[in-house]
């Protein structure tokens, strides 16, 4: 409910704001439910997005992007996840977890020949790190990549992959182990185009939420690329996700913002309407003190994740703040879901709303790029204790 004046924003990044918003009420919004009835990404509703030039926004221009900021990035990304949070993801996974690492660590090579189709919106990427048996603890990475001549030969697998498995998904970013130091494991990322032999995308999950999300388990058999599709230098692997979880933290942040006013606006919107005993229900001081509670989690949540995205774009450290404000904002959107769901009464419990939509998409806010845990693991050693 907050108005964009009560934030430091630009005149561009009150517009971009304002244009991210009125496309997901007016062009996401109408779909929602079908789409997560159906457990179908809209992929018409995807090319609209590239058309706006949402997934080449913190880009430069010679590789097609619309040489903004990471913060431009997570104002359409909070807009979407308002109405929307499949969407929203399929956007922040698109851009944090796809074009991203190419961005960072590829080759120019690399960058002329994948960004720009990336950057429209034309295709889209996916990041392949979790598996079976590697989950926050990433550096168990069982998945592997041996050296024959001029390839790479992979094998393993990985879970709960975003974006893996569309009809314009290009390619996957493996991370694989490459090898073995000091009895450490080396792990490289590998760029694995779809298509590739032995590379199979496996049938979607039955999720909980984010069921219009595209999200597949992959497997890898005797899959061979070639060498130059070494992401970055090899053994760089760890260190290299590290820092794309880290932007991608501030990015969950600002899905779980828009998130947690999607059901503020709700909220207050049914409570002014629903008549109770004669009186509105926006006039019983209980929902007031609930509605008031829920407001100061979305401003506390934004103004988490805008200080985060601003440390970031000025190149100064950012891993703690962005911990935080993941921490903050996805805790903000179950409590706001929960709480939505509670003054909706019954109806709250039908998916047709989207409070009850969010109701079940929030709880992965708190697992997705990190567990909360995670979070204060990293908060934790920041302030020398662990």
């Amino acid at each position: 409910m907050d108005s964009y004046d009560t934030y430091d924003l630009s005149e561009d990044e009150r517009e971009l704001a304002a244009l991210v918003r009125q496309f997901a009420d007016e062009v996401v919004a109408p779909v929602s439910y079908e789409a997560d009835r159906t457990h179908t990404l809209p992929m018409d509703v995807v090319a609209q997005m590239g058309e706006l030039g949402l997934f080449g926004l913190p880009f430069p221009e010679e590789y097609g992007g619309q040489g903004g900021d990471y913060f431009a990035l997570c104002l359409a990304i909070e807009a979407l996840g308002r109405v929307d949070q499949s969407l929203a993801i399929t956007l922040e996974a698109g851009v944090s977890l796809g074009a991203m690492p190419v961005f960072r660590f590829g080759s120019e090579a690399q960058k002329q020949q994948l960004l720009p189709d990336l950057l429209a919106g034309r295709a889209l990427a996916a990041f392949g790190l979790t598996e079976p048996e590697a989950g926050s603890d990433a550096g168990a990475t069982r998945t592997t990549a041996r050296r024959d001549g001029d390839e790479w030969v992979i094998n393993g697998s990985k879970q709960f992959i975003t974006n893996s498995g569309t009809d314009i998904t290009r390619f996957v970013t493996v991370t694989a182990v490459t090898g073995e130091t000091d009895g450490r494991k080396e792990i490289s990322t590998i760029v694995v185009p779809h298509g590739t032999p032995g590379f199979t995308v496996e049938p979607g999950y039955d999720k909980v939420g984010w069921r219009a999300s595209d999200t597949h388990p992959l497997t890898f058999q005797d899959v061979r690329v070639p060498v130059a599709n070494l992401l970055g230098t090899e053994g760089r692997g760890f260190a290299n996700f590290l820092h794309i979880l880290d932007e991608g933290r501030i990015a969950i942040a600002a899905l779980a913002t828009g998130a947690a006013e999607g059901c503020l606006d709700a909220a207050v919107d049914y409570a002014k309407k629903r008549t109770v005993f004669g009186d509105a229900l926006s006039t019983r001081q209980g929902i007031q003190f609930l509605l008031a509670r829920m407001q100061q989690r979305v401003h506390v949540a934004r103004l988490a994740w805008h200080h985060a995205a601003r440390l970031r774009d000025a190149g100064k450290p950012f891993k703690t703040q962005a911990a935080m404000a993941k921490l903050t904002a996805s805790d903000a959107a179950m409590d706001n879901a929960r709480d939505a769901t509670q003054i909706f009464g019954g109806n709250g419990f039908m998916n047709e709303y989207p409070v009850a939509r969010h109701y079940r998409d929030s709880k992965i806010l708190e697992i997705g790029e990190g567990t909360n845990e995670v979070q204060l693991l990293v908060i934790a050693r920041a302030l020398g204790v662990a």
